[in-house]
């Protein structure tokens, strides 16, 4: 079967993929609305395109914190990528790289840092963080990442604790006893069996605003935060000195019921008035979906679930597939709406459905 679009990568993957796995992959919270609704939300939004513009020469390129980037979708931290591919996280490294986007790693990878490091070597990669009650190992990860090249730290602010996600806990989700936490090994006492559900379950749920000036004091890296989704934590954002913000509402997989986050764009990127750069994930699925973020205020879009269908489907190249596509797809909108580079595109493009 011909590979034509994302929707035909996530089909082969529920296919494909063990049922505990692909479970466990598209997992939403409670009734997975704010899952669903990440998604829906798109289709809400009309382009407003112009006509008769010399778009014969187009030109996908950004910057993301001063990195060039070859058109403004990266791969969002997702964990467990081995239970996609034998090769995990190595595979998504070096298919990052090869397209010359950026990859942030998730601390919940089933390969190491120094694994993921090596597979790509001068690929362009964040490190995504949660905060643990024992701060020293979050410092050891924050510190491990810098020695190794990493680019920039991600923390994530919207997990506390997990949401409750149905088909895991039906399914009794846990690792197979092959793959390992590769980064969090021997920093928690406890068999490797159960060694995810203890790691969320060490997880620091007092972390506040302050302790964005503890992870400084660690690292000349600069730090970027995900999870936020309104216009007051997009400001304590920029009060607190972060470089980037991503809206993110975690794949649907916490709170069920907040919002899109392509709904929520606006009011962040309105908040921050151009202070840090603004970034977007969840429910991306085409490349019009990629413009219509961008002309919403988005300086680039993460994707999540796609990255681990394009695994599934062929590893590394399956990845490479994906994001072709993606960037084939985001290159046709901005021609068809009459945008011939990234600066060209605006809120001027788009409106919300009256529908």
């Amino acid at each position: 079967m011909a590979m034509v679009c994302l929707s035909d990568f996530e089909a082969y993957a529920e296919k494909y993929l063990p049922k505990i796995a692909w479970d466990f992959f598209a997992a939403g919270a409670d009734e997975c609305s704010t899952r669903d609704e990440n998604i829906l939300a798109y289709k809400r939004i009309r382009f407003r395109p112009r006509m008769l513009r010399d778009v014969s020469m187009l030109d996908t390129r950004t910057r993301i914190l001063g990195t060039e980037i070859s058109f403004p979708v990266g791969i969002a931290p997702t964990g467990f990528h081995q239970l996609a591919w034998p090769d995990g996280e190595k595979s998504t490294a070096r298919a990052a790289k090869v397209m010359g986007i950026c990859y942030i790693a998730s601390t919940y990878s089933t390969c190491s840092l120094e694994e993921i490091a090596a597979a790509a070597p001068g690929g362009f990669r964040w490190f995504q963080l949660y905060v643990y009650r024992n701060r020293a190992v979050s410092r050891h990860l924050v510190q491990q990442a810098e020695a190794l090249g990493f680019q920039g730290l991600v923390l994530t602010a919207d997990l506390p604790y997990t949401g409750k996600r149905r088909n895991d806990i039906r399914n009794g989700f846990r690792l197979p006893p092959h793959m390992k936490l590769k980064n969090l090994e021997g920093a928690f006492e406890v068999c490797e069996m159960i060694s995810f559900f203890h790691s969320l379950c060490c997880l620091d749920p007092s972390v506040t605003w302050d302790d964005i000036y503890w992870l400084r004091s660690l690292t000349h890296l600069p730090i970027v935060i995900k999870g936020i989704l309104t216009k007051e934590d997009a400001e304590l954002a920029v009060r607190y000195g972060v470089q980037g913000i991503i809206v993110s509402n975690h794949g649907g997989r916490q709170l069920d019921g907040a919002p899109a986050t392509i709904d929520a764009l606006v009011e962040v990127v309105k908040a921050v008035r151009g202070r840090a750069e603004v970034y977007l994930d969840g429910g991306i699925r085409k490349g019009s979906d990629v413009l219509k973020a961008l002309a919403l205020g988005a300086k680039c879009v993460f994707i999540g679930r796609p990255a681990l269908w394009g695994l599934a489907y062929k590893g590394e190249e399956g990845l490479q597939d994906v994001l072709r596509i993606l960037h084939d797809e985001f290159r046709l909108s901005m021609a068809l709406a009459g945008c011939a580079s990234i600066s060209e595109i605006g809120e001027h493009l788009v409106q919300f459905s009256k529908l």
